[in-house]
């Protein structure tokens, strides 16, 4: 994934854009949602995806006869993107406006996962998304794995793209009194709410604790 071919190369602000493997993969594992692409007799579809990586793999789920498993598990070729907005880049002049943000774009073709590693699949969603919480739940039984088929693909291509800092201007536009700046946007976990039906005395696990330490 070092060099960029004509499917993932970045074309529009090309210095921005990032072709290794551990810039690509720091992009994927800040978040656990991407929006999976694939195509139909034609018509386009992009579904948001809970997934999971595990080195060159990722993993996703969903119920046997969905849309996008039954589809993609024949091979077509699958497109995912993941994007993180940092920022709202407010300039002087409205045309200049933007955003800081780093996204993923990642290609391959999707496969089922056999029976005998559909758990150990879904250990790898899980843990994407939070850390720990595996253990502290009740286990997949029989008829839940059934219900749920796993897909994995191995990324053959990516790219990440990648912009920061302050607004950038036209030279005449800086004598303008307009403020120009960056409105920082940043994820963050509020406290837990219980269950309304939550059993009396419990309270957070240590894989929820550990979030706000």
């Amino acid at each position: 994934m070092e060099s960029p071919s004509k499917r993932n190369k970045v074309k529009r602000v090309p210095q921005r854009g990032h072709y290794d493997r551990e810039t690509i993969y720091q992009v994927l594992d800040a978040g656990f949602v991407g929006h999976v692409g694939f195509t139909i007799d034609q018509q386009p579809f992009v579904i948001p995806m809970a997934y999971g990586r595990e080195q060159d793999r990722i993993f996703l789920h969903g119920a046997t006869s969905s849309r996008l498993i039954t589809s993609l598990k024949t091979g077509i070729p699958v497109c995912m993107t993941v994007t993180h907005l940092d920022g709202i880049v407010l300039s002087r002049s409205a045309f200049h406006h933007s955003m800081n943000y780093r996204s993923a774009v990642v290609f391959g073709q999707a496969r089922e996962v056999p029976p005998e590693e559909k758990e150990e699949a879904l250990f790898i969603i899980s843990e994407q998304i939070l850390k720990g919480r595996w253990e502290a739940s009740r286990k997949p039984n029989p008829k839940e794995l059934k219900a749920t088929s796993v897909l994995q693909f191995s990324v053959e291509e990516a790219s990440a793209k990648i912009r920061s800092g302050p607004p950038k201007d036209d030279k005449e536009d800086y004598e303008l009194p307009i403020w120009a700046g960056v409105l920082p946007i940043h994820r963050q976990m509020l406290p837990p709410l219980p269950d309304p039906d939550l059993m009396p005395g419990l309270t957070p696990g240590p894989e929820i604790k550990a979030l706000f330490e």
